[in-house]
Formats: structure tokens, sequence, C-alpha cells
């Protein structure tokens, strides 16, 4: 079969304006960036308050694994799936951050046969989302040091900035630096660094923003650092949160583009899954959800970091209540939660699937406790034996559930009407009796231990005095109804990321805490993660390059 980038390029793309006429947006309320993706205007969106919403689909997955699950890939199959089958349905995904497409991961359109176009663009520049929250983070970086320099009228402690500076790239190096050195006319010498710009604050605000006025007050509401005497300091205290929003003007407009069916995609935001809600944008959601029957969307990684931020920080602050969940597992990655090696991988192994399945049924038990009806979608690739897959549907179906195969990956929409039906089924049965995990009056230390033993099934939290006495402080400052984002290892639900299949009795250790009064939640960092990934040993952009046409070769 053809790459991934091989389909996308024979893609027989549609002008944006028939996309859009598919939901009944008038071409004058897109905002061309080419012909084939476009921003929907503000005004259009406001339009729609009254309409009614459509059933809201959530994809998530087990744990991720280097033999991949295809979670992008199979939201965009049963989006096809669910059109083919006469439904009216969009998409919503997440926006590609440069950092991994350079890096490890590749790209996040999709694969195969069910993938978003057009691909190239989606995977690099886009609609220039990235860049704009990338520079209206910079600024406020900029305007700190600035005003540290003249007068520091805020009283600011240098010693004591929180904010950081960003970049949309995988950079190590960057992690640590110092700034304003060279003498007094470049500033007060600090510690600072950078994390890459799907971790900024900027990105969560944007994506959980509902409107420019909400984005505004959420901006000026970011915590940049702290006086001597301990008490915070707003980025509306320096005023940077104006110019911010100007930056930010058109990247909080939906992008609208398609899939390799012609179906419409609306492609939004992208915070990080591990340090963010890993969610793409609430008006995105929202707008689609006014716009179809149908919405299907993904959260980042694993149930246990996706699928829990979703509903407890994306569905929470948003006021979304999903109908029904997919939940996506593939053989090879069961058998690697079963303990086979990578390169065992194309090896029928019913006993490794039998074991690995311990981590799909704890992801079913989960989705369970926030009371979204769930099915299991087997991503099938070539190679899969049939007593793998009848092992996984004999372990789903004494969990209560039923595991589905689809073909997306080969056959497209064709290959996933069977998981399409079942998930109409879902959806329209009115079983969804969703619920967040944790009411928001709960003390923030037993918010986070809610999380790590009904969700990670840890025994105990491990919090030092200085954690614990943070969490109290902004408790007394009003903070403590916020909901909890655990920042922690994707490939376990421990935080040893070795340690595979469904372990319990482990600990969570918590390295430190992190306000984000601006994204209304709190940071919780467990064990070691990172905010500025680096590059592997052979990163991907080694492999990208341009043609003798002028195509692009090696992006996937």
């Amino acid at each position: 079969m053809a790459s991934d980038i091989e389909i996308a390029r024979a893609a027989k793309l549609k002008p944006i304006q028939e996309i859009g006429e598919r939901l009944d947006i008038p071409s004058d309320h897109l905002l061309p960036f080419g012909h084939d993706k476009a921003k929907i205007s503000e005004e259009f969106i406001k339009s729609l308050a009254e309409k009614e919403d459509g059933k809201l689909i959530l994809v998530t997955a087990i744990s991720p694994t280097p033999a991949g699950e295809g979670k992008t890939t199979t939201t965009v199959g049963l989006g096809d799936a669910l059109n083919a089958i006469g439904k009216n349905a969009a998409v919503c995904l997440r926006e590609a951050s440069l950092g991994p497409c350079f890096g490890m991961k590749g790209g996040a359109a999709g694969g195969g046969h069910a993938q978003v176009v057009p691909m190239e663009s989606m995977n690099l520049h886009f609609t220039g989302d990235f860049h704009a929250i990338t520079s209206a983070h910079n600024l406020l970086s900029a305007m700190i040091d600035n005003h540290i320099y003249w007068d520091n009228a805020q009283e600011i402690d240098s010693r004591r900035v929180t904010w950081r500076r960003v970049l949309d790239m995988n950079d190590r190096s960057l992690r640590t630096i110092t700034t304003s050195l060279g003498g007094v006319v470049n500033g007060f010498p600090r510690e600072a660094g950078f994390d890459i710009t799907v971790a900024s604050e900027v990105m969560a605000i944007l994506c959980l923003a509902d409107d420019l006025e909400d984005l505004q007050k959420r901006l000026g509401d970011i915590i940049i650092g702290y006086r001597r005497d301990r008490s915070p300091v707003y980025c509306r205290d320096i005023g940077a949160d104006g110019a911010m929003t100007v930056l930010l003007q058109q990247a909080m407009q939906p992008n609208l583009v398609q899939t390799l069916e012609n179906n419409p995609a609306f492609v939004h935001g992208g915070p990080f899954a591990n340090i963010a809600h890993g969610c793409n944008s609430v008006v995105a959601t929202k707008t689609a959800l006014k716009l179809a029957d149908y919405v299907v969307t993904e959260a980042g990684f694993g149930a246990d970091l996706g699928a829990e931020k979703f509903f407890d920080i994306k569905c929470r602050k948003a006021g979304l209540k999903p109908d029904a969940a997919v939940i996506v597992a593939t053989i090879r990655a069961l058998k690697m939660n079963g303990g086979v090696a990578k390169g065992d991988l194309g090896i029928e192994n019913v006993n490794a699937v039998e074991k690995g399945c311990s981590n799909l049924g704890r992801h079913i038990e989960n989705v369970r406790q926030f009371g979204v009806p769930a099915v299991v979608a087997i991503n099938h690739i070539i190679g899969d034996s049939d007593a793998e897959i009848q092992a996984i549907k004999d372990y789903v179906e004494e969990k209560g559930a039923q595991a589905i195969i689809s073909k997306h990956w080969a056959n497209g929409s064709a290959g996933a009407t069977e998981l399409a039906e079942k998930v109409v089924e879902l959806a329209e049965s009115g079983t969804s009796q969703f619920a967040p995990l944790y009411q928001d009056e709960l003390p923030l230390m037993e918010k986070i231990s809610t999380i790590a033993k009904r969700i990670y099934r840890a025994e105990e939290v491990l919090a030092d005095k200085k954690v614990r006495n943070q969490l109290k402080q902004w408790e007394d400052q009003g903070f403590g109804k916020l909901p909890v984002c655990m920042a922690k290892t994707q490939y376990s639900f421990s935080t040893d990321p070795d340690l595979r299949g469904a372990p319990t009795g482990h600990s969570m250790p918590i390295r430190e805490v992190r306000l984000s009064a601006g994204a209304g939640f709190i940071v919780v960092i467990c064990g070691e993660i990172m905010t500025m990934p680096g590059l592997p040993r052979k990163p991907a952009a080694e492999s990208i390059h341009l043609n003798a046409k002028g195509e692009i070769e090696g992006l996937f």
C-alpha cells in the first residue's frame, strides 16, 4: 500500500467553500487559506447559539506503545463511516506540533485511507495558529523583563518570575537558560528556560476560551511571577493582555479542512497532553456540535491521561456532555503490554494478547467511571490473526462491552461501518450519565488523590510539605475549586514508563505543582516529565526533504 503522504497527495480535494456548504456555512463567513482550508468567522459562530447540539463522541485509547494505536486514524475513519451510513458527521482534531513532527512521532493527520488533508500543510505551518500562540506567549516574556528593567512598578521579584519562554520545536538545550547577560543595558540576569509551544498556558487558554472577550480575561488572569511579599503578579498588571489578544484574534477562529472522503473536519488548537488537557479547542467542538448531528473528537494519549482530562477539565469547563466513547486498541500494542518485544510483534501470540488485555480492561473500567458508554475499536493491522482478534473480543465481552474490528486504515469508511453503527446505537440509547470524577469543592490534594487512586490505581500519593503548603496557599487565595491536570508519563498507569499492563499498588510521587490561573487548572507534575522534549538519536527531520518535483518526502 502507498505511504500516508502518497495517499494524501493523490486525494481529490474539494474547494473549502463546498465543504462549508455541507455545514451551511456561507462562503462570506469563511476566511480561506488557499483553496483547501479556511477559518470560520466569530460572527457566524455567535449566530449558532440557539441551535441544538449534536451527539458528541470521544475517541480515546489504551496506553500508548511504540507499536502504535491509531487514535487519530480511528477518529477520522469513524467520522467518514458515519457519513457513509447517512449521518451528518464532522471530526474535531488538534493541530500538529512541529516538535514531534520533526522528532519521532511523525504527523498528526491520521493515516492510510483515514486522513485529514491537506496533510503536508496540517503537519507544518497550517494557518499560523501555533506561530501566533508562540508570539503572544513570548511577547509577555519580553514585557515582563522590560517592566523589571525600566522601573518595576509592580515590584516583581526577578527571582520569582514563573513565566518561561516557548518554541514549537524539540530543543533540550533550551530547557534551562540564563537571560540578560552582557551588562547593564541588557537587564537583570536571571535563570529562565523554554517549554515547547504546546505546553504554553496561552495554548491551553485559547483551547478553553469561549470567545475573544473570554480569551482576554483569561490571558489577564495568567500569573507571571510573585513579589517579595509572595503576592502574585498577573499579566494584566503589566498591561500585556490586550496586545496578546490582538495577536491571537485570528488564531481564535476554528480551522475547517476535509477528510480524504471530503467530509468536514475542524482542526484547532493543540495543548500538550502531558502538561495540559490534550484536546482540541472548545470553540471548535461547540461550533461543530451546532453544525453536525455527530461530532467525533479525540483526547491525547490513553484514556488515563486523555479521557480523564477531556471529562474532568474540558467537559466540566465547557458544559459538554459526551454521548459515547470509543477505546482504540491494536493487537501489536496489546502484545507489548503483555511483555512482547517490539521485534517479535509480528509473531502470533495469543497468550501475550490476553495478558496485555489487562491494560485495555483498565481503560474500559475508567471510562465507565464517568458514566459514558463505550465500545472497543480494534484498529486492524495486516498480520493480525483471527485467534488474536477473537481473544480480544472474548475479553471485552467478559467486561460487558463489545469489541469491533475496524479496517479504516486500509479501506477508509467502508472498513469502519460496523463501528459507526455501534457508535450510533450507543449515542442514541440515552444511556450516557456523564459526570466528572470529583466535585469542584473537593480540596486540591483530595482531587489529586482521587485521580491517582481511581484512575491510576496508585496505593498512595507522595507529596512533600512544600507541595502541600503550596496547594493550601492556592486554596486560601481562591483557586481551590479548580480542576487538576495530571502531568506524567503516558506509557504507564504508574510514573514508571516501563511498567506496562495494569499495575496496582504503586506510589505516585508529585515533583511539583503549577498554577495555570488563566487556563483554570492546577498542573500536578508526577515523576520525570519534560515540558521541553528533546530530539531522538535519529530524528524524523533527517528523512524529510523536497524531491525533484518540489514535493515533500519523508513526512508521515
